[in-house]
């Protein structure tokens, strides 16, 4: 994208036979190459908008510090994930007997068409049922908690849902990331992908760990400090945003 942008002549990896784990030097070269020649004018876009001292003060400082983040890791407490697994496992089991049992009929339940048509159409929950573009009911999490207190299913599909995305997205995903040689899972953390600045995070997303209902605290419990020497700590900004505006326009109040 940014060789496209630039007009930077470069080679084109994607029309040859070219694997960058077997040829990584060659990848290397190239893209080091192309540093070189985007810095210089990279470099007068960030003079031309006074971000020159962002850069130098800000940014690039933090780069070690995301590196050895990085590098470090985060130890994960794979057996209590394995349990957590199982319980889940289980739970979805129930629960999915209980749909059955209270729909009538078998179906699968993560299947947005064939729930829509369970609900609307077989039970007739709802007398005008929203659709999707494509025509087929919609089956968002917002619409179901519309129909909550219209029978006790809406309940069953919505915890099915979570423990699901649960169990896919995290509990028996995470184990998988897990490097073999220090047993660690190693994110990436960006800078520069968000409009706000914010950092992200990916190949684990480390940054949306879901805490806010009961069984998302169980998946946070697996992240665990390496040895006994060390402890986990969380903090946060408190009102980041009222501060920055307290500073920004001045007002004594607000300050104080």
């Amino acid at each position: 994208g940014m060789l496209q942008k630039y007009d930077i002549q470069s080679v084109n990896f994607e029309l040859l036979d070219f694997s960058i784990d077997q040829h990584i030097s060659t990848y290397l070269i190239e893209m080091t190459g192309f540093l070189f020649k985007i810095k210089k004018r990279l470099f007068e876009l960030l003079k031309k908008n006074d971000l020159l001292t962002l850069f130098h003060d800000v940014e690039l400082p933090l780069v070690n510090v995301l590196i050895n983040m990085e590098d470090n890791g985060i130890n994960l407490d794979t057996d209590s994930l394995m349990q957590y697994s199982q319980h889940l496992s289980s739970q979805i089991t129930f629960l999915e007997k209980n749909i059955f049992e209270k729909c009538g009929m078998t179906f699968n339940i993560a299947s947005p068409k064939q729930l829509g048509e369970v609900l609307f159409v077989k039970m007739a929950l709802v007398e005008k049922p929203r659709k999707t573009k494509s025509g087929q009911f919609s089956t968002s999490e917002s619409e179901l908690l519309k129909l909550k207190g219209k029978h006790s299913v809406i309940d069953d599909i919505l915890l099915f849902r979570t423990y699901q995305k649960l169990l896919s997205t995290y509990v028996n995903a995470l184990p998988l990331l897990i490097n073999d040689q220090d047993k660690k899972i190693h994110t990436t953390f960006n800078q520069t992908i968000t409009n706000t600045g914010r950092l992200s995070s990916k190949n684990p997303n480390l940054q949306n760990i879901p805490i806010r209902k009961n069984a998302g605290k169980d998946v946070r419990k697996a992240f665990i400090a390496s040895s006994l020497d060390y402890i986990l700590m969380s903090a946060d900004y408190s009102q980041i945003e009222l501060r920055l505006i307290a500073e920004l326009s001045q007002e004594e109040n607000m300050i104080e």
